[in-house]
């Protein structure tokens, strides 16, 4: 063999409980490395570039002639080895020549009635009257998402705000009309909602039964921590008043299990005890965690050290989840849901998300935009439900969006998971929606081989969990 050299952002190894696994960053796959692939990989991390005398002399007591040779035809079709001459390959950018949408988000009120510290919503009003999306919007906004998702068979429809549910006549008549509209054309059209529970009522929660919404509450805990943020106008705590009608929503709400999240700010971070009192008191099927770092209000945002400590907490919780999986049962947190499904998937982003290709939001003046997170913000919009999209447009951003190479992208380990980060995230951080979230970067690969080591683990002790409780995998594993 020729001069081979080790593609060192394209394997990343792990060690768990005696079993070395490596992890192919390019396609989140995952190997069970033997005797041979081990001391090959240790071989070339050893010396920038190895040839036959080399390999010979440090292998060749160790392992046969024909299993070297397996084992390097593995690694150079993975690309962990390649020519130590070879170029470099770029990765290709996929053009974007058409926006098949799967989900349009309306957001049907400026207004909310709380006035959450921590709220991000530059378009907010409060009270609630806020400014409201009109039907003829919501409806065109409908009929776009139904052109561009001609080859789904299902489409999604999220109600977002401010608070939703305070323009409940629009979401009840776009209802009415999108459930016969979507079934003329064949599909079927799903409903989402995030609400913070405060106008909820027996009526309205047997009605979005009837119409099995996929439900999110807001809620941040306890008493004593749900109400440090979430707050009326008027400043009063408001836990008193969701966890009664939670409590009523859970107990009518058959259609669906029904989620919450929880935004974890400064002096709000104590996810064992939040878990445990949303989970196992008031009843929740899952809880979700989002550290608020780039709020308009920095004294509620995450430093440092608190963002650190919430992510130890986050595993120390995700310990639980998988000594719970290897027992058959699930503890019902979310954020360890979604990481054990994308390595168990073998998830491959070229973009962070599915803003601007499946999905794109709707303002009350029917202007399209990324996600809803940007929503009145000094980010271009890209055309309007009347008009249509702007795809050249938008085919730019998501084609600048899939190279990050000069913010170091192109070399992270957990690339094909992250793909740089949320793009508001980035945005309201560092005014740039392309550069990556790094005050997350070195947090989310200690988190991402946690999930490996979570992986494995529960593979070992009870591999039907993920049958069970994951959709099915995809990647060879």
């Amino acid at each position: 063999m020729g001069e081979l050299t080790l593609i060192r952002h394209n394997a990343h190894q792990v060690e768990v409980d005696g079993l070395s696994m490596l992890m192919h960053p390019p396609t989140t796959s995952l190997f069970e490395m033997d005797a041979v692939s081990r001391d090959v990989y240790a071989l070339f991390r050893r010396h920038k570039t190895v040839g036959s005398d080399l390999m010979q002399a440090e292998l060749g007591g160790l392992h046969g002639p024909q299993e070297l040779a397996d084992c390097l035809r593995s690694f150079l079709d993975l690309d962990i080895l390649r020519d130590a001459d070879a170029p470099e390959i770029p990765r290709p950018i996929v053009k974007v020549e058409e926006i098949p949408l799967s989900t349009i988000v309306l957001n049907v009120n400026t207004g909310c009635n709380l006035a959450c510290t921590y709220c991000y919503k530059e378009d907010l009003t409060t009270p609630a009257k806020g400014e409201k999306m009109a039907f003829e919007t919501a409806r065109a906004s409908f009929e776009l998402l139904l052109k561009q998702a001609k080859d789904r068979d299902r489409v999604n429809v999220v109600f977002f705000g401010g608070e939703p549910l305070s323009n409940y006549p629009l979401i009840k008549q776009m209802v009415e009309y999108a459930e016969p509209r979507a079934a003329e054309l064949g599909k079927i059209v799903d409903f989402s909602l995030t609400t913070n529970a405060t106008l909820l009522n027996a009526q309205m929660i047997d009605w979005l039964n009837a119409h099995r919404f996929a439900l999110t509450v807001s809620m941040d805990g306890p008493k004593a921590l749900h109400d440090v943020n979430r707050r009326t106008v008027g400043g009063k705590g408001t836990y008193d008043l969701v966890a009664r009608n939670v409590k009523l929503l859970l107990e009518r709400y058959r259609a669906r299990p029904v989620g919450v999240r929880v935004t974890l700010t400064r002096g709000v971070t104590d996810v064992i005890g939040i878990h445990d009192h949303l989970k196992n008191e008031l009843g929740f099927a899952e809880v979700g965690f989002g550290p608020a770092t780039s709020g308009p209000v920095s004294v509620f945002n995450l430093d440092e050290a608190g963002l650190k400590q919430a992510f130890e907490d986050m595993k120390t919780l995700g310990r639980r989840y998988v000594e719970a999986a290897c027992r058959g049962e699930n503890i019902g947190f979310s954020n360890m849901h979604q990481l054990l499904t994308d390595i168990a998937q073998g998830t491959k982003k070229a973009v962070p998300c599915g803003a601007g290709l499946g999905m794109l939001a709707v303002d009350k003046k029917g202007d399209l935009h990324l996600c809803h997170r940007f929503v009145g913000s000094e980010q271009p919009t890209y055309g309007n439900v009347e008009t249509g999209i702007e795809i050249p447009k938008l085919a730019a951003f998501i084609e600048g969006a899939q190279d990050r190479s000069q913010f170091g992208c192109k070399t992270c380990r957990i690339r094909s998971i992250c793909a740089g980060g949320c793009y508001h995230e980035s945005y309201a951080r560092q005014g740039d929606p392309f550069a990556p979230v790094y005050h997350y970067c070195d947090l989310m690969r200690d988190w991402v081989d946690f999930g490996v080591e979570s992986y494995v683990r529960i593979m070992r002790a009870n591999p039907g969990f993920f049958r069970s409780h994951l959709e099915p995998r995809r990647a060879k594993a």
